[in-house]
Order: C-alpha cells, then sequence, then structure tokens
C-alpha cells in the first residue's frame, strides 16, 4: 500500500511536464525516452532546472515507497537535466573581472549581455547547482551516457568530480584501493558522494519556510523519515 501510494504522489510531483505512466502497466523506458528527448531539445535553462527539481523529488518519493526502478529512472533524468542545463550556462561566457562597463553589462546588437552567474540566478540556480551543472556538462558524453545509463546510476556530486578539471597525475589504484575489493571501495564513495550532496543542498534550504508551511501529513512524514537518519548517522559515528 506505501508503495502504491508513493507512487502515486511522485506522478503528482511531476506534473505537467515529466509525462510518467499512469499505471504500473505503461513501459517505463518509452516515458524515460521522451523525457531524453524532450530534455536534448531544451533551451532554458530555468526549464532544465525545473526537471531536474521534479526528478529529485520523485526520486525521494520513490526511494521511500522503495520502487528502486522508479528511483532510478528519476536519478537518470536529474542527471540529464543538470547536464542540459550546465550545456546551456557553457554557452554564456564564464565571467572574468575587469571585462564589464559601468552599467553593468555589456551589449551586443541591442540587447543585453549577462554573466554566466547571472544567467544561472535568473534561472533560480544556486550558486552550488551552477558549478554542479557546468562540471557535469564537461563530463565526456560517452562517459556520462554509460554511467547513466548503467545499473547503478551515479550522483550528481560524482558526475560533478568528474567534470572537475585536475591537474595532478592520477594515482596507482593500488594507491587508493588499500587492498579493498574495487567493489567495497565503490560503494563507499557512493555513500560518501550521497552524505556531501545531502549536505551541500540542505544547507541551502529555507527551512523556516518550509517548515512553518508543512502540513500535518508532511509534518509526520519528514519525522519518520529523520528517524530512520538519525539511526544510520548513529551507526556511521560510533564506527568512525
Amino acid at each position: 500500500m506505501a508503495r502504491r501510494r508513493g507512487k502515486a504522489r511522485a506522478r503528482r510531483i511531476a506534473g505537467g511536464g515529466m509525462n510518467l505512466p499512469a499505471s504500473t502497466a505503461a513501459p517505463l523506458p518509452a516515458s524515460y525516452e521522451a523525457a531524453k528527448t524532450a530534455l536534448a531539445r531544451c533551451q532554458a535553462i530555468d526549464e532544465c532546472k525545473d526537471w531536474a527539481d521534479r526528478a529529485a523529488a520523485i526520486a525521494s518519493y520513490a526511494r521511500q515507497s522503495e520502487d528502486l526502478e522508479l528511483e532510478k529512472m528519476a536519478q537518470r533524468i536529474r542527471a540529464r537535466a543538470m547536464r542540459r542545463a550546465g550545456e546551456l550556462l557553457k554557452q554564456v561566457e564564464a565571467q572574468r573581472g575587469g571585462d564589464r562597463r559601468s552599467d553593468q553589462y555589456q551589449k551586443e546588437a541591442g540587447r543585453l549581455l549577462v554573466s554566466r552567474s547571472e544567467a544561472a540566478q535568473r534561472a533560480g540556480m544556486s550558486d552550488h547547482q551552477q558549478k554542479t551543472a557546468v562540471r557535469v556538462a564537461s563530463v565526456p558524453e560517452r562517459q556520462f551516457t554509460e554511467q547513466v545509463e548503467s545499473a547503478n546510476p551515479p550522483t550528481l556530486t560524482e558526475l560533478a568530480r568528474q567534470g572537475t578539471r585536475r591537474r595532478e597525475t592520477p594515482p596507482d589504484p593500488q594507491t587508493w584501493l588499500q587492498g579493498r575489493p574495487a567493489q567495497t571501495f565503490n560503494a563507499i564513495l557512493h555513500m560518501m558522494s550521497a552524505i556531501e550532496e545531502y549536505a551541500v543542498e540542505a544547507k541551502t534550504w529555507p527551512l523556516e519556510q518550509l517548515l512553518a508551511d508543512m502540513n500535518g501529513r508532511e509534518r509526520s512524514d519528514v519525522r519518520r523519515w529523520i528517524g530512520l537518519i538519525d539511526a544510520i548517522h548513529d551507526r556511521i559515528m560510533t564506527r568512525i
């Protein structure tokens, strides 16, 4: 019953743009393919951000209702939405100090040119979201696609790290494995990335406003989830 409620709530969150299946009999891949096509054609940064936000909400509800396939689909859509936003942001020249006029805008052909940061802000993106989107867009396309379409899609934090330019020489695999199986090492990285992503995103939430506007059911759900998180945190903190 909880699983069915989770699916229903996820579809309500999807709203007018996500086009999720109306029943469990509907083919999820077809809906995902439609989402991929729509995102590839998207030309508005704020629209990409909206897709990413909706997908993140769907992934959260799917996780709570233990619908693993819906959660993975939402993660893939979120990753593609952020990548497309990053691609659009990369078309805007990164602002460098000293090259702006006193009126704070450069003009070309009668239109105002803004910096990449301003374009992101106008789309409602935080500084962290802007950097994440650009870094995800910097991951080579083949590398990005192989990971996102894999059985265990990476988090945005993991993808963003791959898009960060590093000058140092990568260490020998045996150095960072430290005798551990590669599967265990990858699981640790996945856990750390998920925790980091949650911590960074949580700092941006307007908690006072959100908590004040919650209804009774939402408060109950959050209390239950926080209880589960606290139990996990206790297990972690007593062992590290």
